[in-house]
This record gives structure tokens, sequence and C-alpha cells, in this order.
């Protein structure tokens, strides 16, 4: 296969100055919550819905990441997970639990369901560190920045993929999201968006894919044919030297996206695959469509594109360019409504509302930005920083204290004395303390406190039946807790995830 040549970042820097000179002034709301619904290819087999329905936690580390996985009744168990800041190798490490499968150094979704990702705040960046997607279904990413992901160098994730997706993968949502690199193959980097080994059902809307080697493909080999019913919508493909997208077998419907400074080849149809391109922008390009690097021809249907300023090499072995004057080689039955903004405002319409912080801005089909309505979200489960006002009998009053570790000064009974002024730390930034009593006792609400002028250090927690091991509730930040009324011996708080070392003064317990 013909490798893509070093990537040219001067011509990224010279495009983006020409994007400022048109003039378009965004604003940047950010958003709070899942919005908007699945489109494209995302919305047939069932429908993609994430964790819609679910609880909502919010986490600024990978760590906690996967510890809202973890801590769910299930692997298939709806969650929203909120990210904010930057998620890197530092404070990305493998969480263990009954409802997920997670790793070091990778958000690792394996082997689950049911689950949105969405960047909220002033954004939510991972750094050096993929997204992994293996054996799951029904998933949503959102609102996010995914950025220099490493397959050789250090450091190295997700096999150099920004996001990657394989084994058995069905309804991924992936949606205004930036992917980038900084090089190709010969710089450690891979692909921005890949999906093989029967991975299906999948819709990339209003996303940046800029400055690598590879914007991503379909299928790892010419066997790999058992991908496919794929959307790519409204998305900026920038700086890119080849796989815009890379079609192995399959369907794949290309619609309204802007292309520029494809350096080597575009969308690459091959393997029988079959790809409907209509009403894109290619600017500034070569080889924007057709058969490249092999003889396993594949097939398109085009109509309504612009093409500006685009170069088509000669035809010859293992090269099949579409154009100069593209023309169908097939016909592709779309089985979902859409709605087609018209080439010749691809680029402005794609400039105010693809990648993170442009407010989950979409198109109405008529050239036109349009804010869409909040999916109506529930409560976050993370609780108050500073707790309400107690009523009932605090059962821990009394009651016995221990836990996995204790730093020097420190005691579990501090945690059920009454005064805040006393507490327990772990040794380190993780530790779990537990309340217990000598005969099964009924408890619905646990309050956490930490003492004056500590407060915030306590990130991701689990609390835990330690009698059965089952996770009553999860979330991150001291608080309140309130779950279904449980009759237990022993109660748990897990905190998995820290700034600092955390403290917890009163670890109090009340049955309703």
């Amino acid at each position: 296969m013909r490798r893509p040549v070093a990537l040219r970042l001067q011509a990224a820097v010279v495009t983006a100055a020409v994007g400022v000179a048109v003039g378009v002034t965004l604003s940047t709301p950010h958003a709070s919550a899942a919005a908007g619904a699945a489109t494209g290819y995302a919305t047939q087999n069932g429908g993609t819905t994430g964790g819609a329905g679910g609880q909502t936690v919010r986490a600024s580390t990978g760590t906690a990441i996967h510890a809202a996985l973890c801590g769910r009744a299930s692997s298939s168990t709806p969650i929203t997970i909120e990210v904010t800041g930057t998620i890197n190798h530092g404070n990305t490490s493998k969480v263990s639990g009954s409802s997920c499968n997670t790793a070091d150094g990778v958000i690792e979704l394996k082997q689950i369901s049911n689950v949105t990702i969405i960047g909220v705040g002033s954004g939510a960046v991972f750094d050096q560190l993929g997204i992994h997607l293996r054996d799951s279904s029904n998933i949503i990413i959102q609102n996010v920045t995914v950025r220099n992901v490493k397959k050789s160098g250090s450091p190295t994730s997700n096999g150099g993929d920004a996001i990657g997706m394989e084994s058995t993968v069905r309804n991924v949502w992936v949606d205004h999201v930036t992917l980038e690199a900084s090089g190709g193959e010969s710089e450690g980097y891979d692909g921005l968006f890949d999906m093989k080994d029967n991975t299906q059902y999948v819709t990339l809307s209003y996303s940046i894919l800029r400055n690598s080697g590879r914007g991503g493909l379909i299928g790892s080999s010419e066997s790999d044919l058992s991908n496919g019913f794929v959307t790519f919508h409204h998305n900026l493909y920038e700086n890119i030297d080849s796989r815009a997208p890379l079609l192995r077998g399959g369907i794949a419907h290309i619609y309204n996206n802007h292309y520029v400074s494809l350096h080597e080849s575009g969308i690459n149809s091959r393997a029988g695959a079959r790809a409907k391109v209509e009403n894109n922008y290619f600017r500034n390009s070569k080889d924007v469509l057709g058969t490249f690097y092999t003889n396993e021809r594949g097939y398109w249907q085009v109509s309504g594109n612009t093409f500006d300023n685009v170069t088509w090499s000669s035809a010859g072995s293992e090269n099949y360019p579409a154009g100069p004057n593209p023309t169908s080689t097939t016909t592709v039955s779309i089985p979902y409504a859409y709605r087609l903004d018209a080439a010749s405002c691809v680029p402005d319409v794609v400039r105010q509302t693809a990648g993170p912080n442009t407010g989950l801005r979409v198109s109405d089909g008529s050239c036109s930005p349009q804010t869409p309505p909040p999916t109506t979200a529930p409560p976050t489960t993370a609780p108050p920083t500073t707790p309400p006002p107690t009523s009932g009998t605090n059962l821990s009053l009394g009651a016995g204290a221990d836990g996995s570790s204790k730093a020097s000064g420190t005691s579990y009974g501090n945690v059920r004395d009454g005064d805040n002024s006393t507490w327990w730390s772990p040794v380190g930034s993780t530790g779990s303390i537990s309340i217990k009593w000598g005969s099964a006792t009924r408890v619905s609400r646990v309050i956490i406190r930490e003492p004056s002028g500590t407060q915030g250090s306590i990130g991701a927690w689990q609390l835990v039946n330690h009698d059965t091991g089952a996770v009553l509730a999860s979330g991150s930040g001291a608080g309140a807790i309130t779950f279904s009324a449980t009759a237990l011996s022993k109660i748990t708080f897990k905190i998995n995830s820290s700034s600092g070392t955390p403290r917890v003064g009163e670890f109090e317990t009340y049955a309703s």
C-alpha cells in the first residue's frame, strides 16, 4: 500500500488564515448536557440514544470516567458522563468492576452499552489519549477534542487512533468533536477515526479532522468487509494526506462535508464499497474521489458536489480517480430522512457548526445554522459541595468504622464522632472508609463532609454495600447522596480519584 507523505503543516496555517478572512463571527456557548438527536445511519438498527434516561455524573480525569462506568449497576445501565478539563496519561488509570473493562492510558469503552460522553464547561480535551470502543453499542461522544494520539514514540495510546472502533461495535454517534494530529505515520500517528472488524451503524457529524496523514478508515484490510452503514456529514477535513475516508466494502453516505488540502487522495472507495457522495465542497485538493493504491475497485454515486481547484492524476494500475469529471458508477438507497445544504454554502455552514464549543449548532438544510433544543437530562448525581441541613438521626454516631488505609495522624473513628474538625485520610490519593453496625441497618441517605478549608479534594467515588459488593451510587465531590433504602451491616465510601490528599471529616448515615 502506498504510504502518505509528510504533512504540509504550512498549508494548514494558510488555510486557517483564509478561514479568518471569510469574516464569519462565531459565538461560543458551551454545552451543559447532551443535545440534539442522532442523525444518519446511527438512527437505524434501533437508534442511538447513549446514556439517555440514566444518571449523569461529571468527571475531570480519565480515572473518573472509568470509575463512572464501573460504578453502574450493570454494563448496560444508561449513564451520561460530563467531562471537563484535560484528560491525559497522568490522570487515566484502570478501574475494576463488574460493569466495566478498562485499561491504563486509554479511555476504554469495552463490552459496554448505553453511554454518553460529552464535554461541558470550558471544554474537554483528551491529550495524547485515544478513545477505544470494542464489543460495545449505543455510544454517543460529543463536544470534545482528541489530539496527538500516537502509535509509536511516547506516550502511545489506542494504536495511534484518536477514536478507534473494532470487534462488533454497533450504533455510535460522534458529533461536534475535533480529532487532530501533528503529522503522519513517520511522526508516530495513525488514523483519526477508524472502524474495523464488524463495526456498523455509525455517524460522524459536525466535526473537524485535521493535520494528519490518515483521516480514517472503514475496514482494516481487503478481507475485513464486515463494516459499513456509516454517515459522514457537515465535517471539515483539513490538511489530510489520505483516507478521508478509506472505505473497504460496506456502504457510506457522505454529504455536506468541506474538504480542504487533501494532499494525496480523499474518499477512497475500494474492495466493493459503495459511497453516496453528494453536495460536498472540495477545495485545493488532489484526487478527492476514486479507488487508490489497489486494483480492488469500489463504487460511488455522485451529485451536487463542488470541485474548487481540485487536481486529478492519470488513471493506471492501482490508481482509478473519479475525475476530472466524476460520474456515478452505482446507486445507493438511503433509508433515513435528511436535508441537504447546497454545496456552495457548505464552507460557511461547516465553519459555523463543526467542532466542540460551537453551541452544538446544526444546519437546518437551508444554509442557516441553528441551535438544537437540549435533550432533557436528569440532574447530576455529583452532590453539592455544601451539604444540606440534616434531619433525623445520624446512624454513624456510636457505630464502628474501618477502611483500606489511614494516613499518619488520622483515624477511622474521626468520621463518626460528630466533629468535622477531625478527619480520616487514606495513604495516597485513593482509598475507602466504612461505617459498620453489629446487625443489618436500613440506610437510604449518606452525607460526606470535608473539613473546613479542604473542600473540593474528593473526586470520583462509589458508595458500596459492603455486604454484597453492590454499588449503591456513584459520582464526584463531597455532599449528600441518596439511594434506594437498603438494609446492610457495613457501607463503604470508595474514593477513586482526588486532587491531592482527600479528607473525610464526617461520614453520616440516615434511614431517610
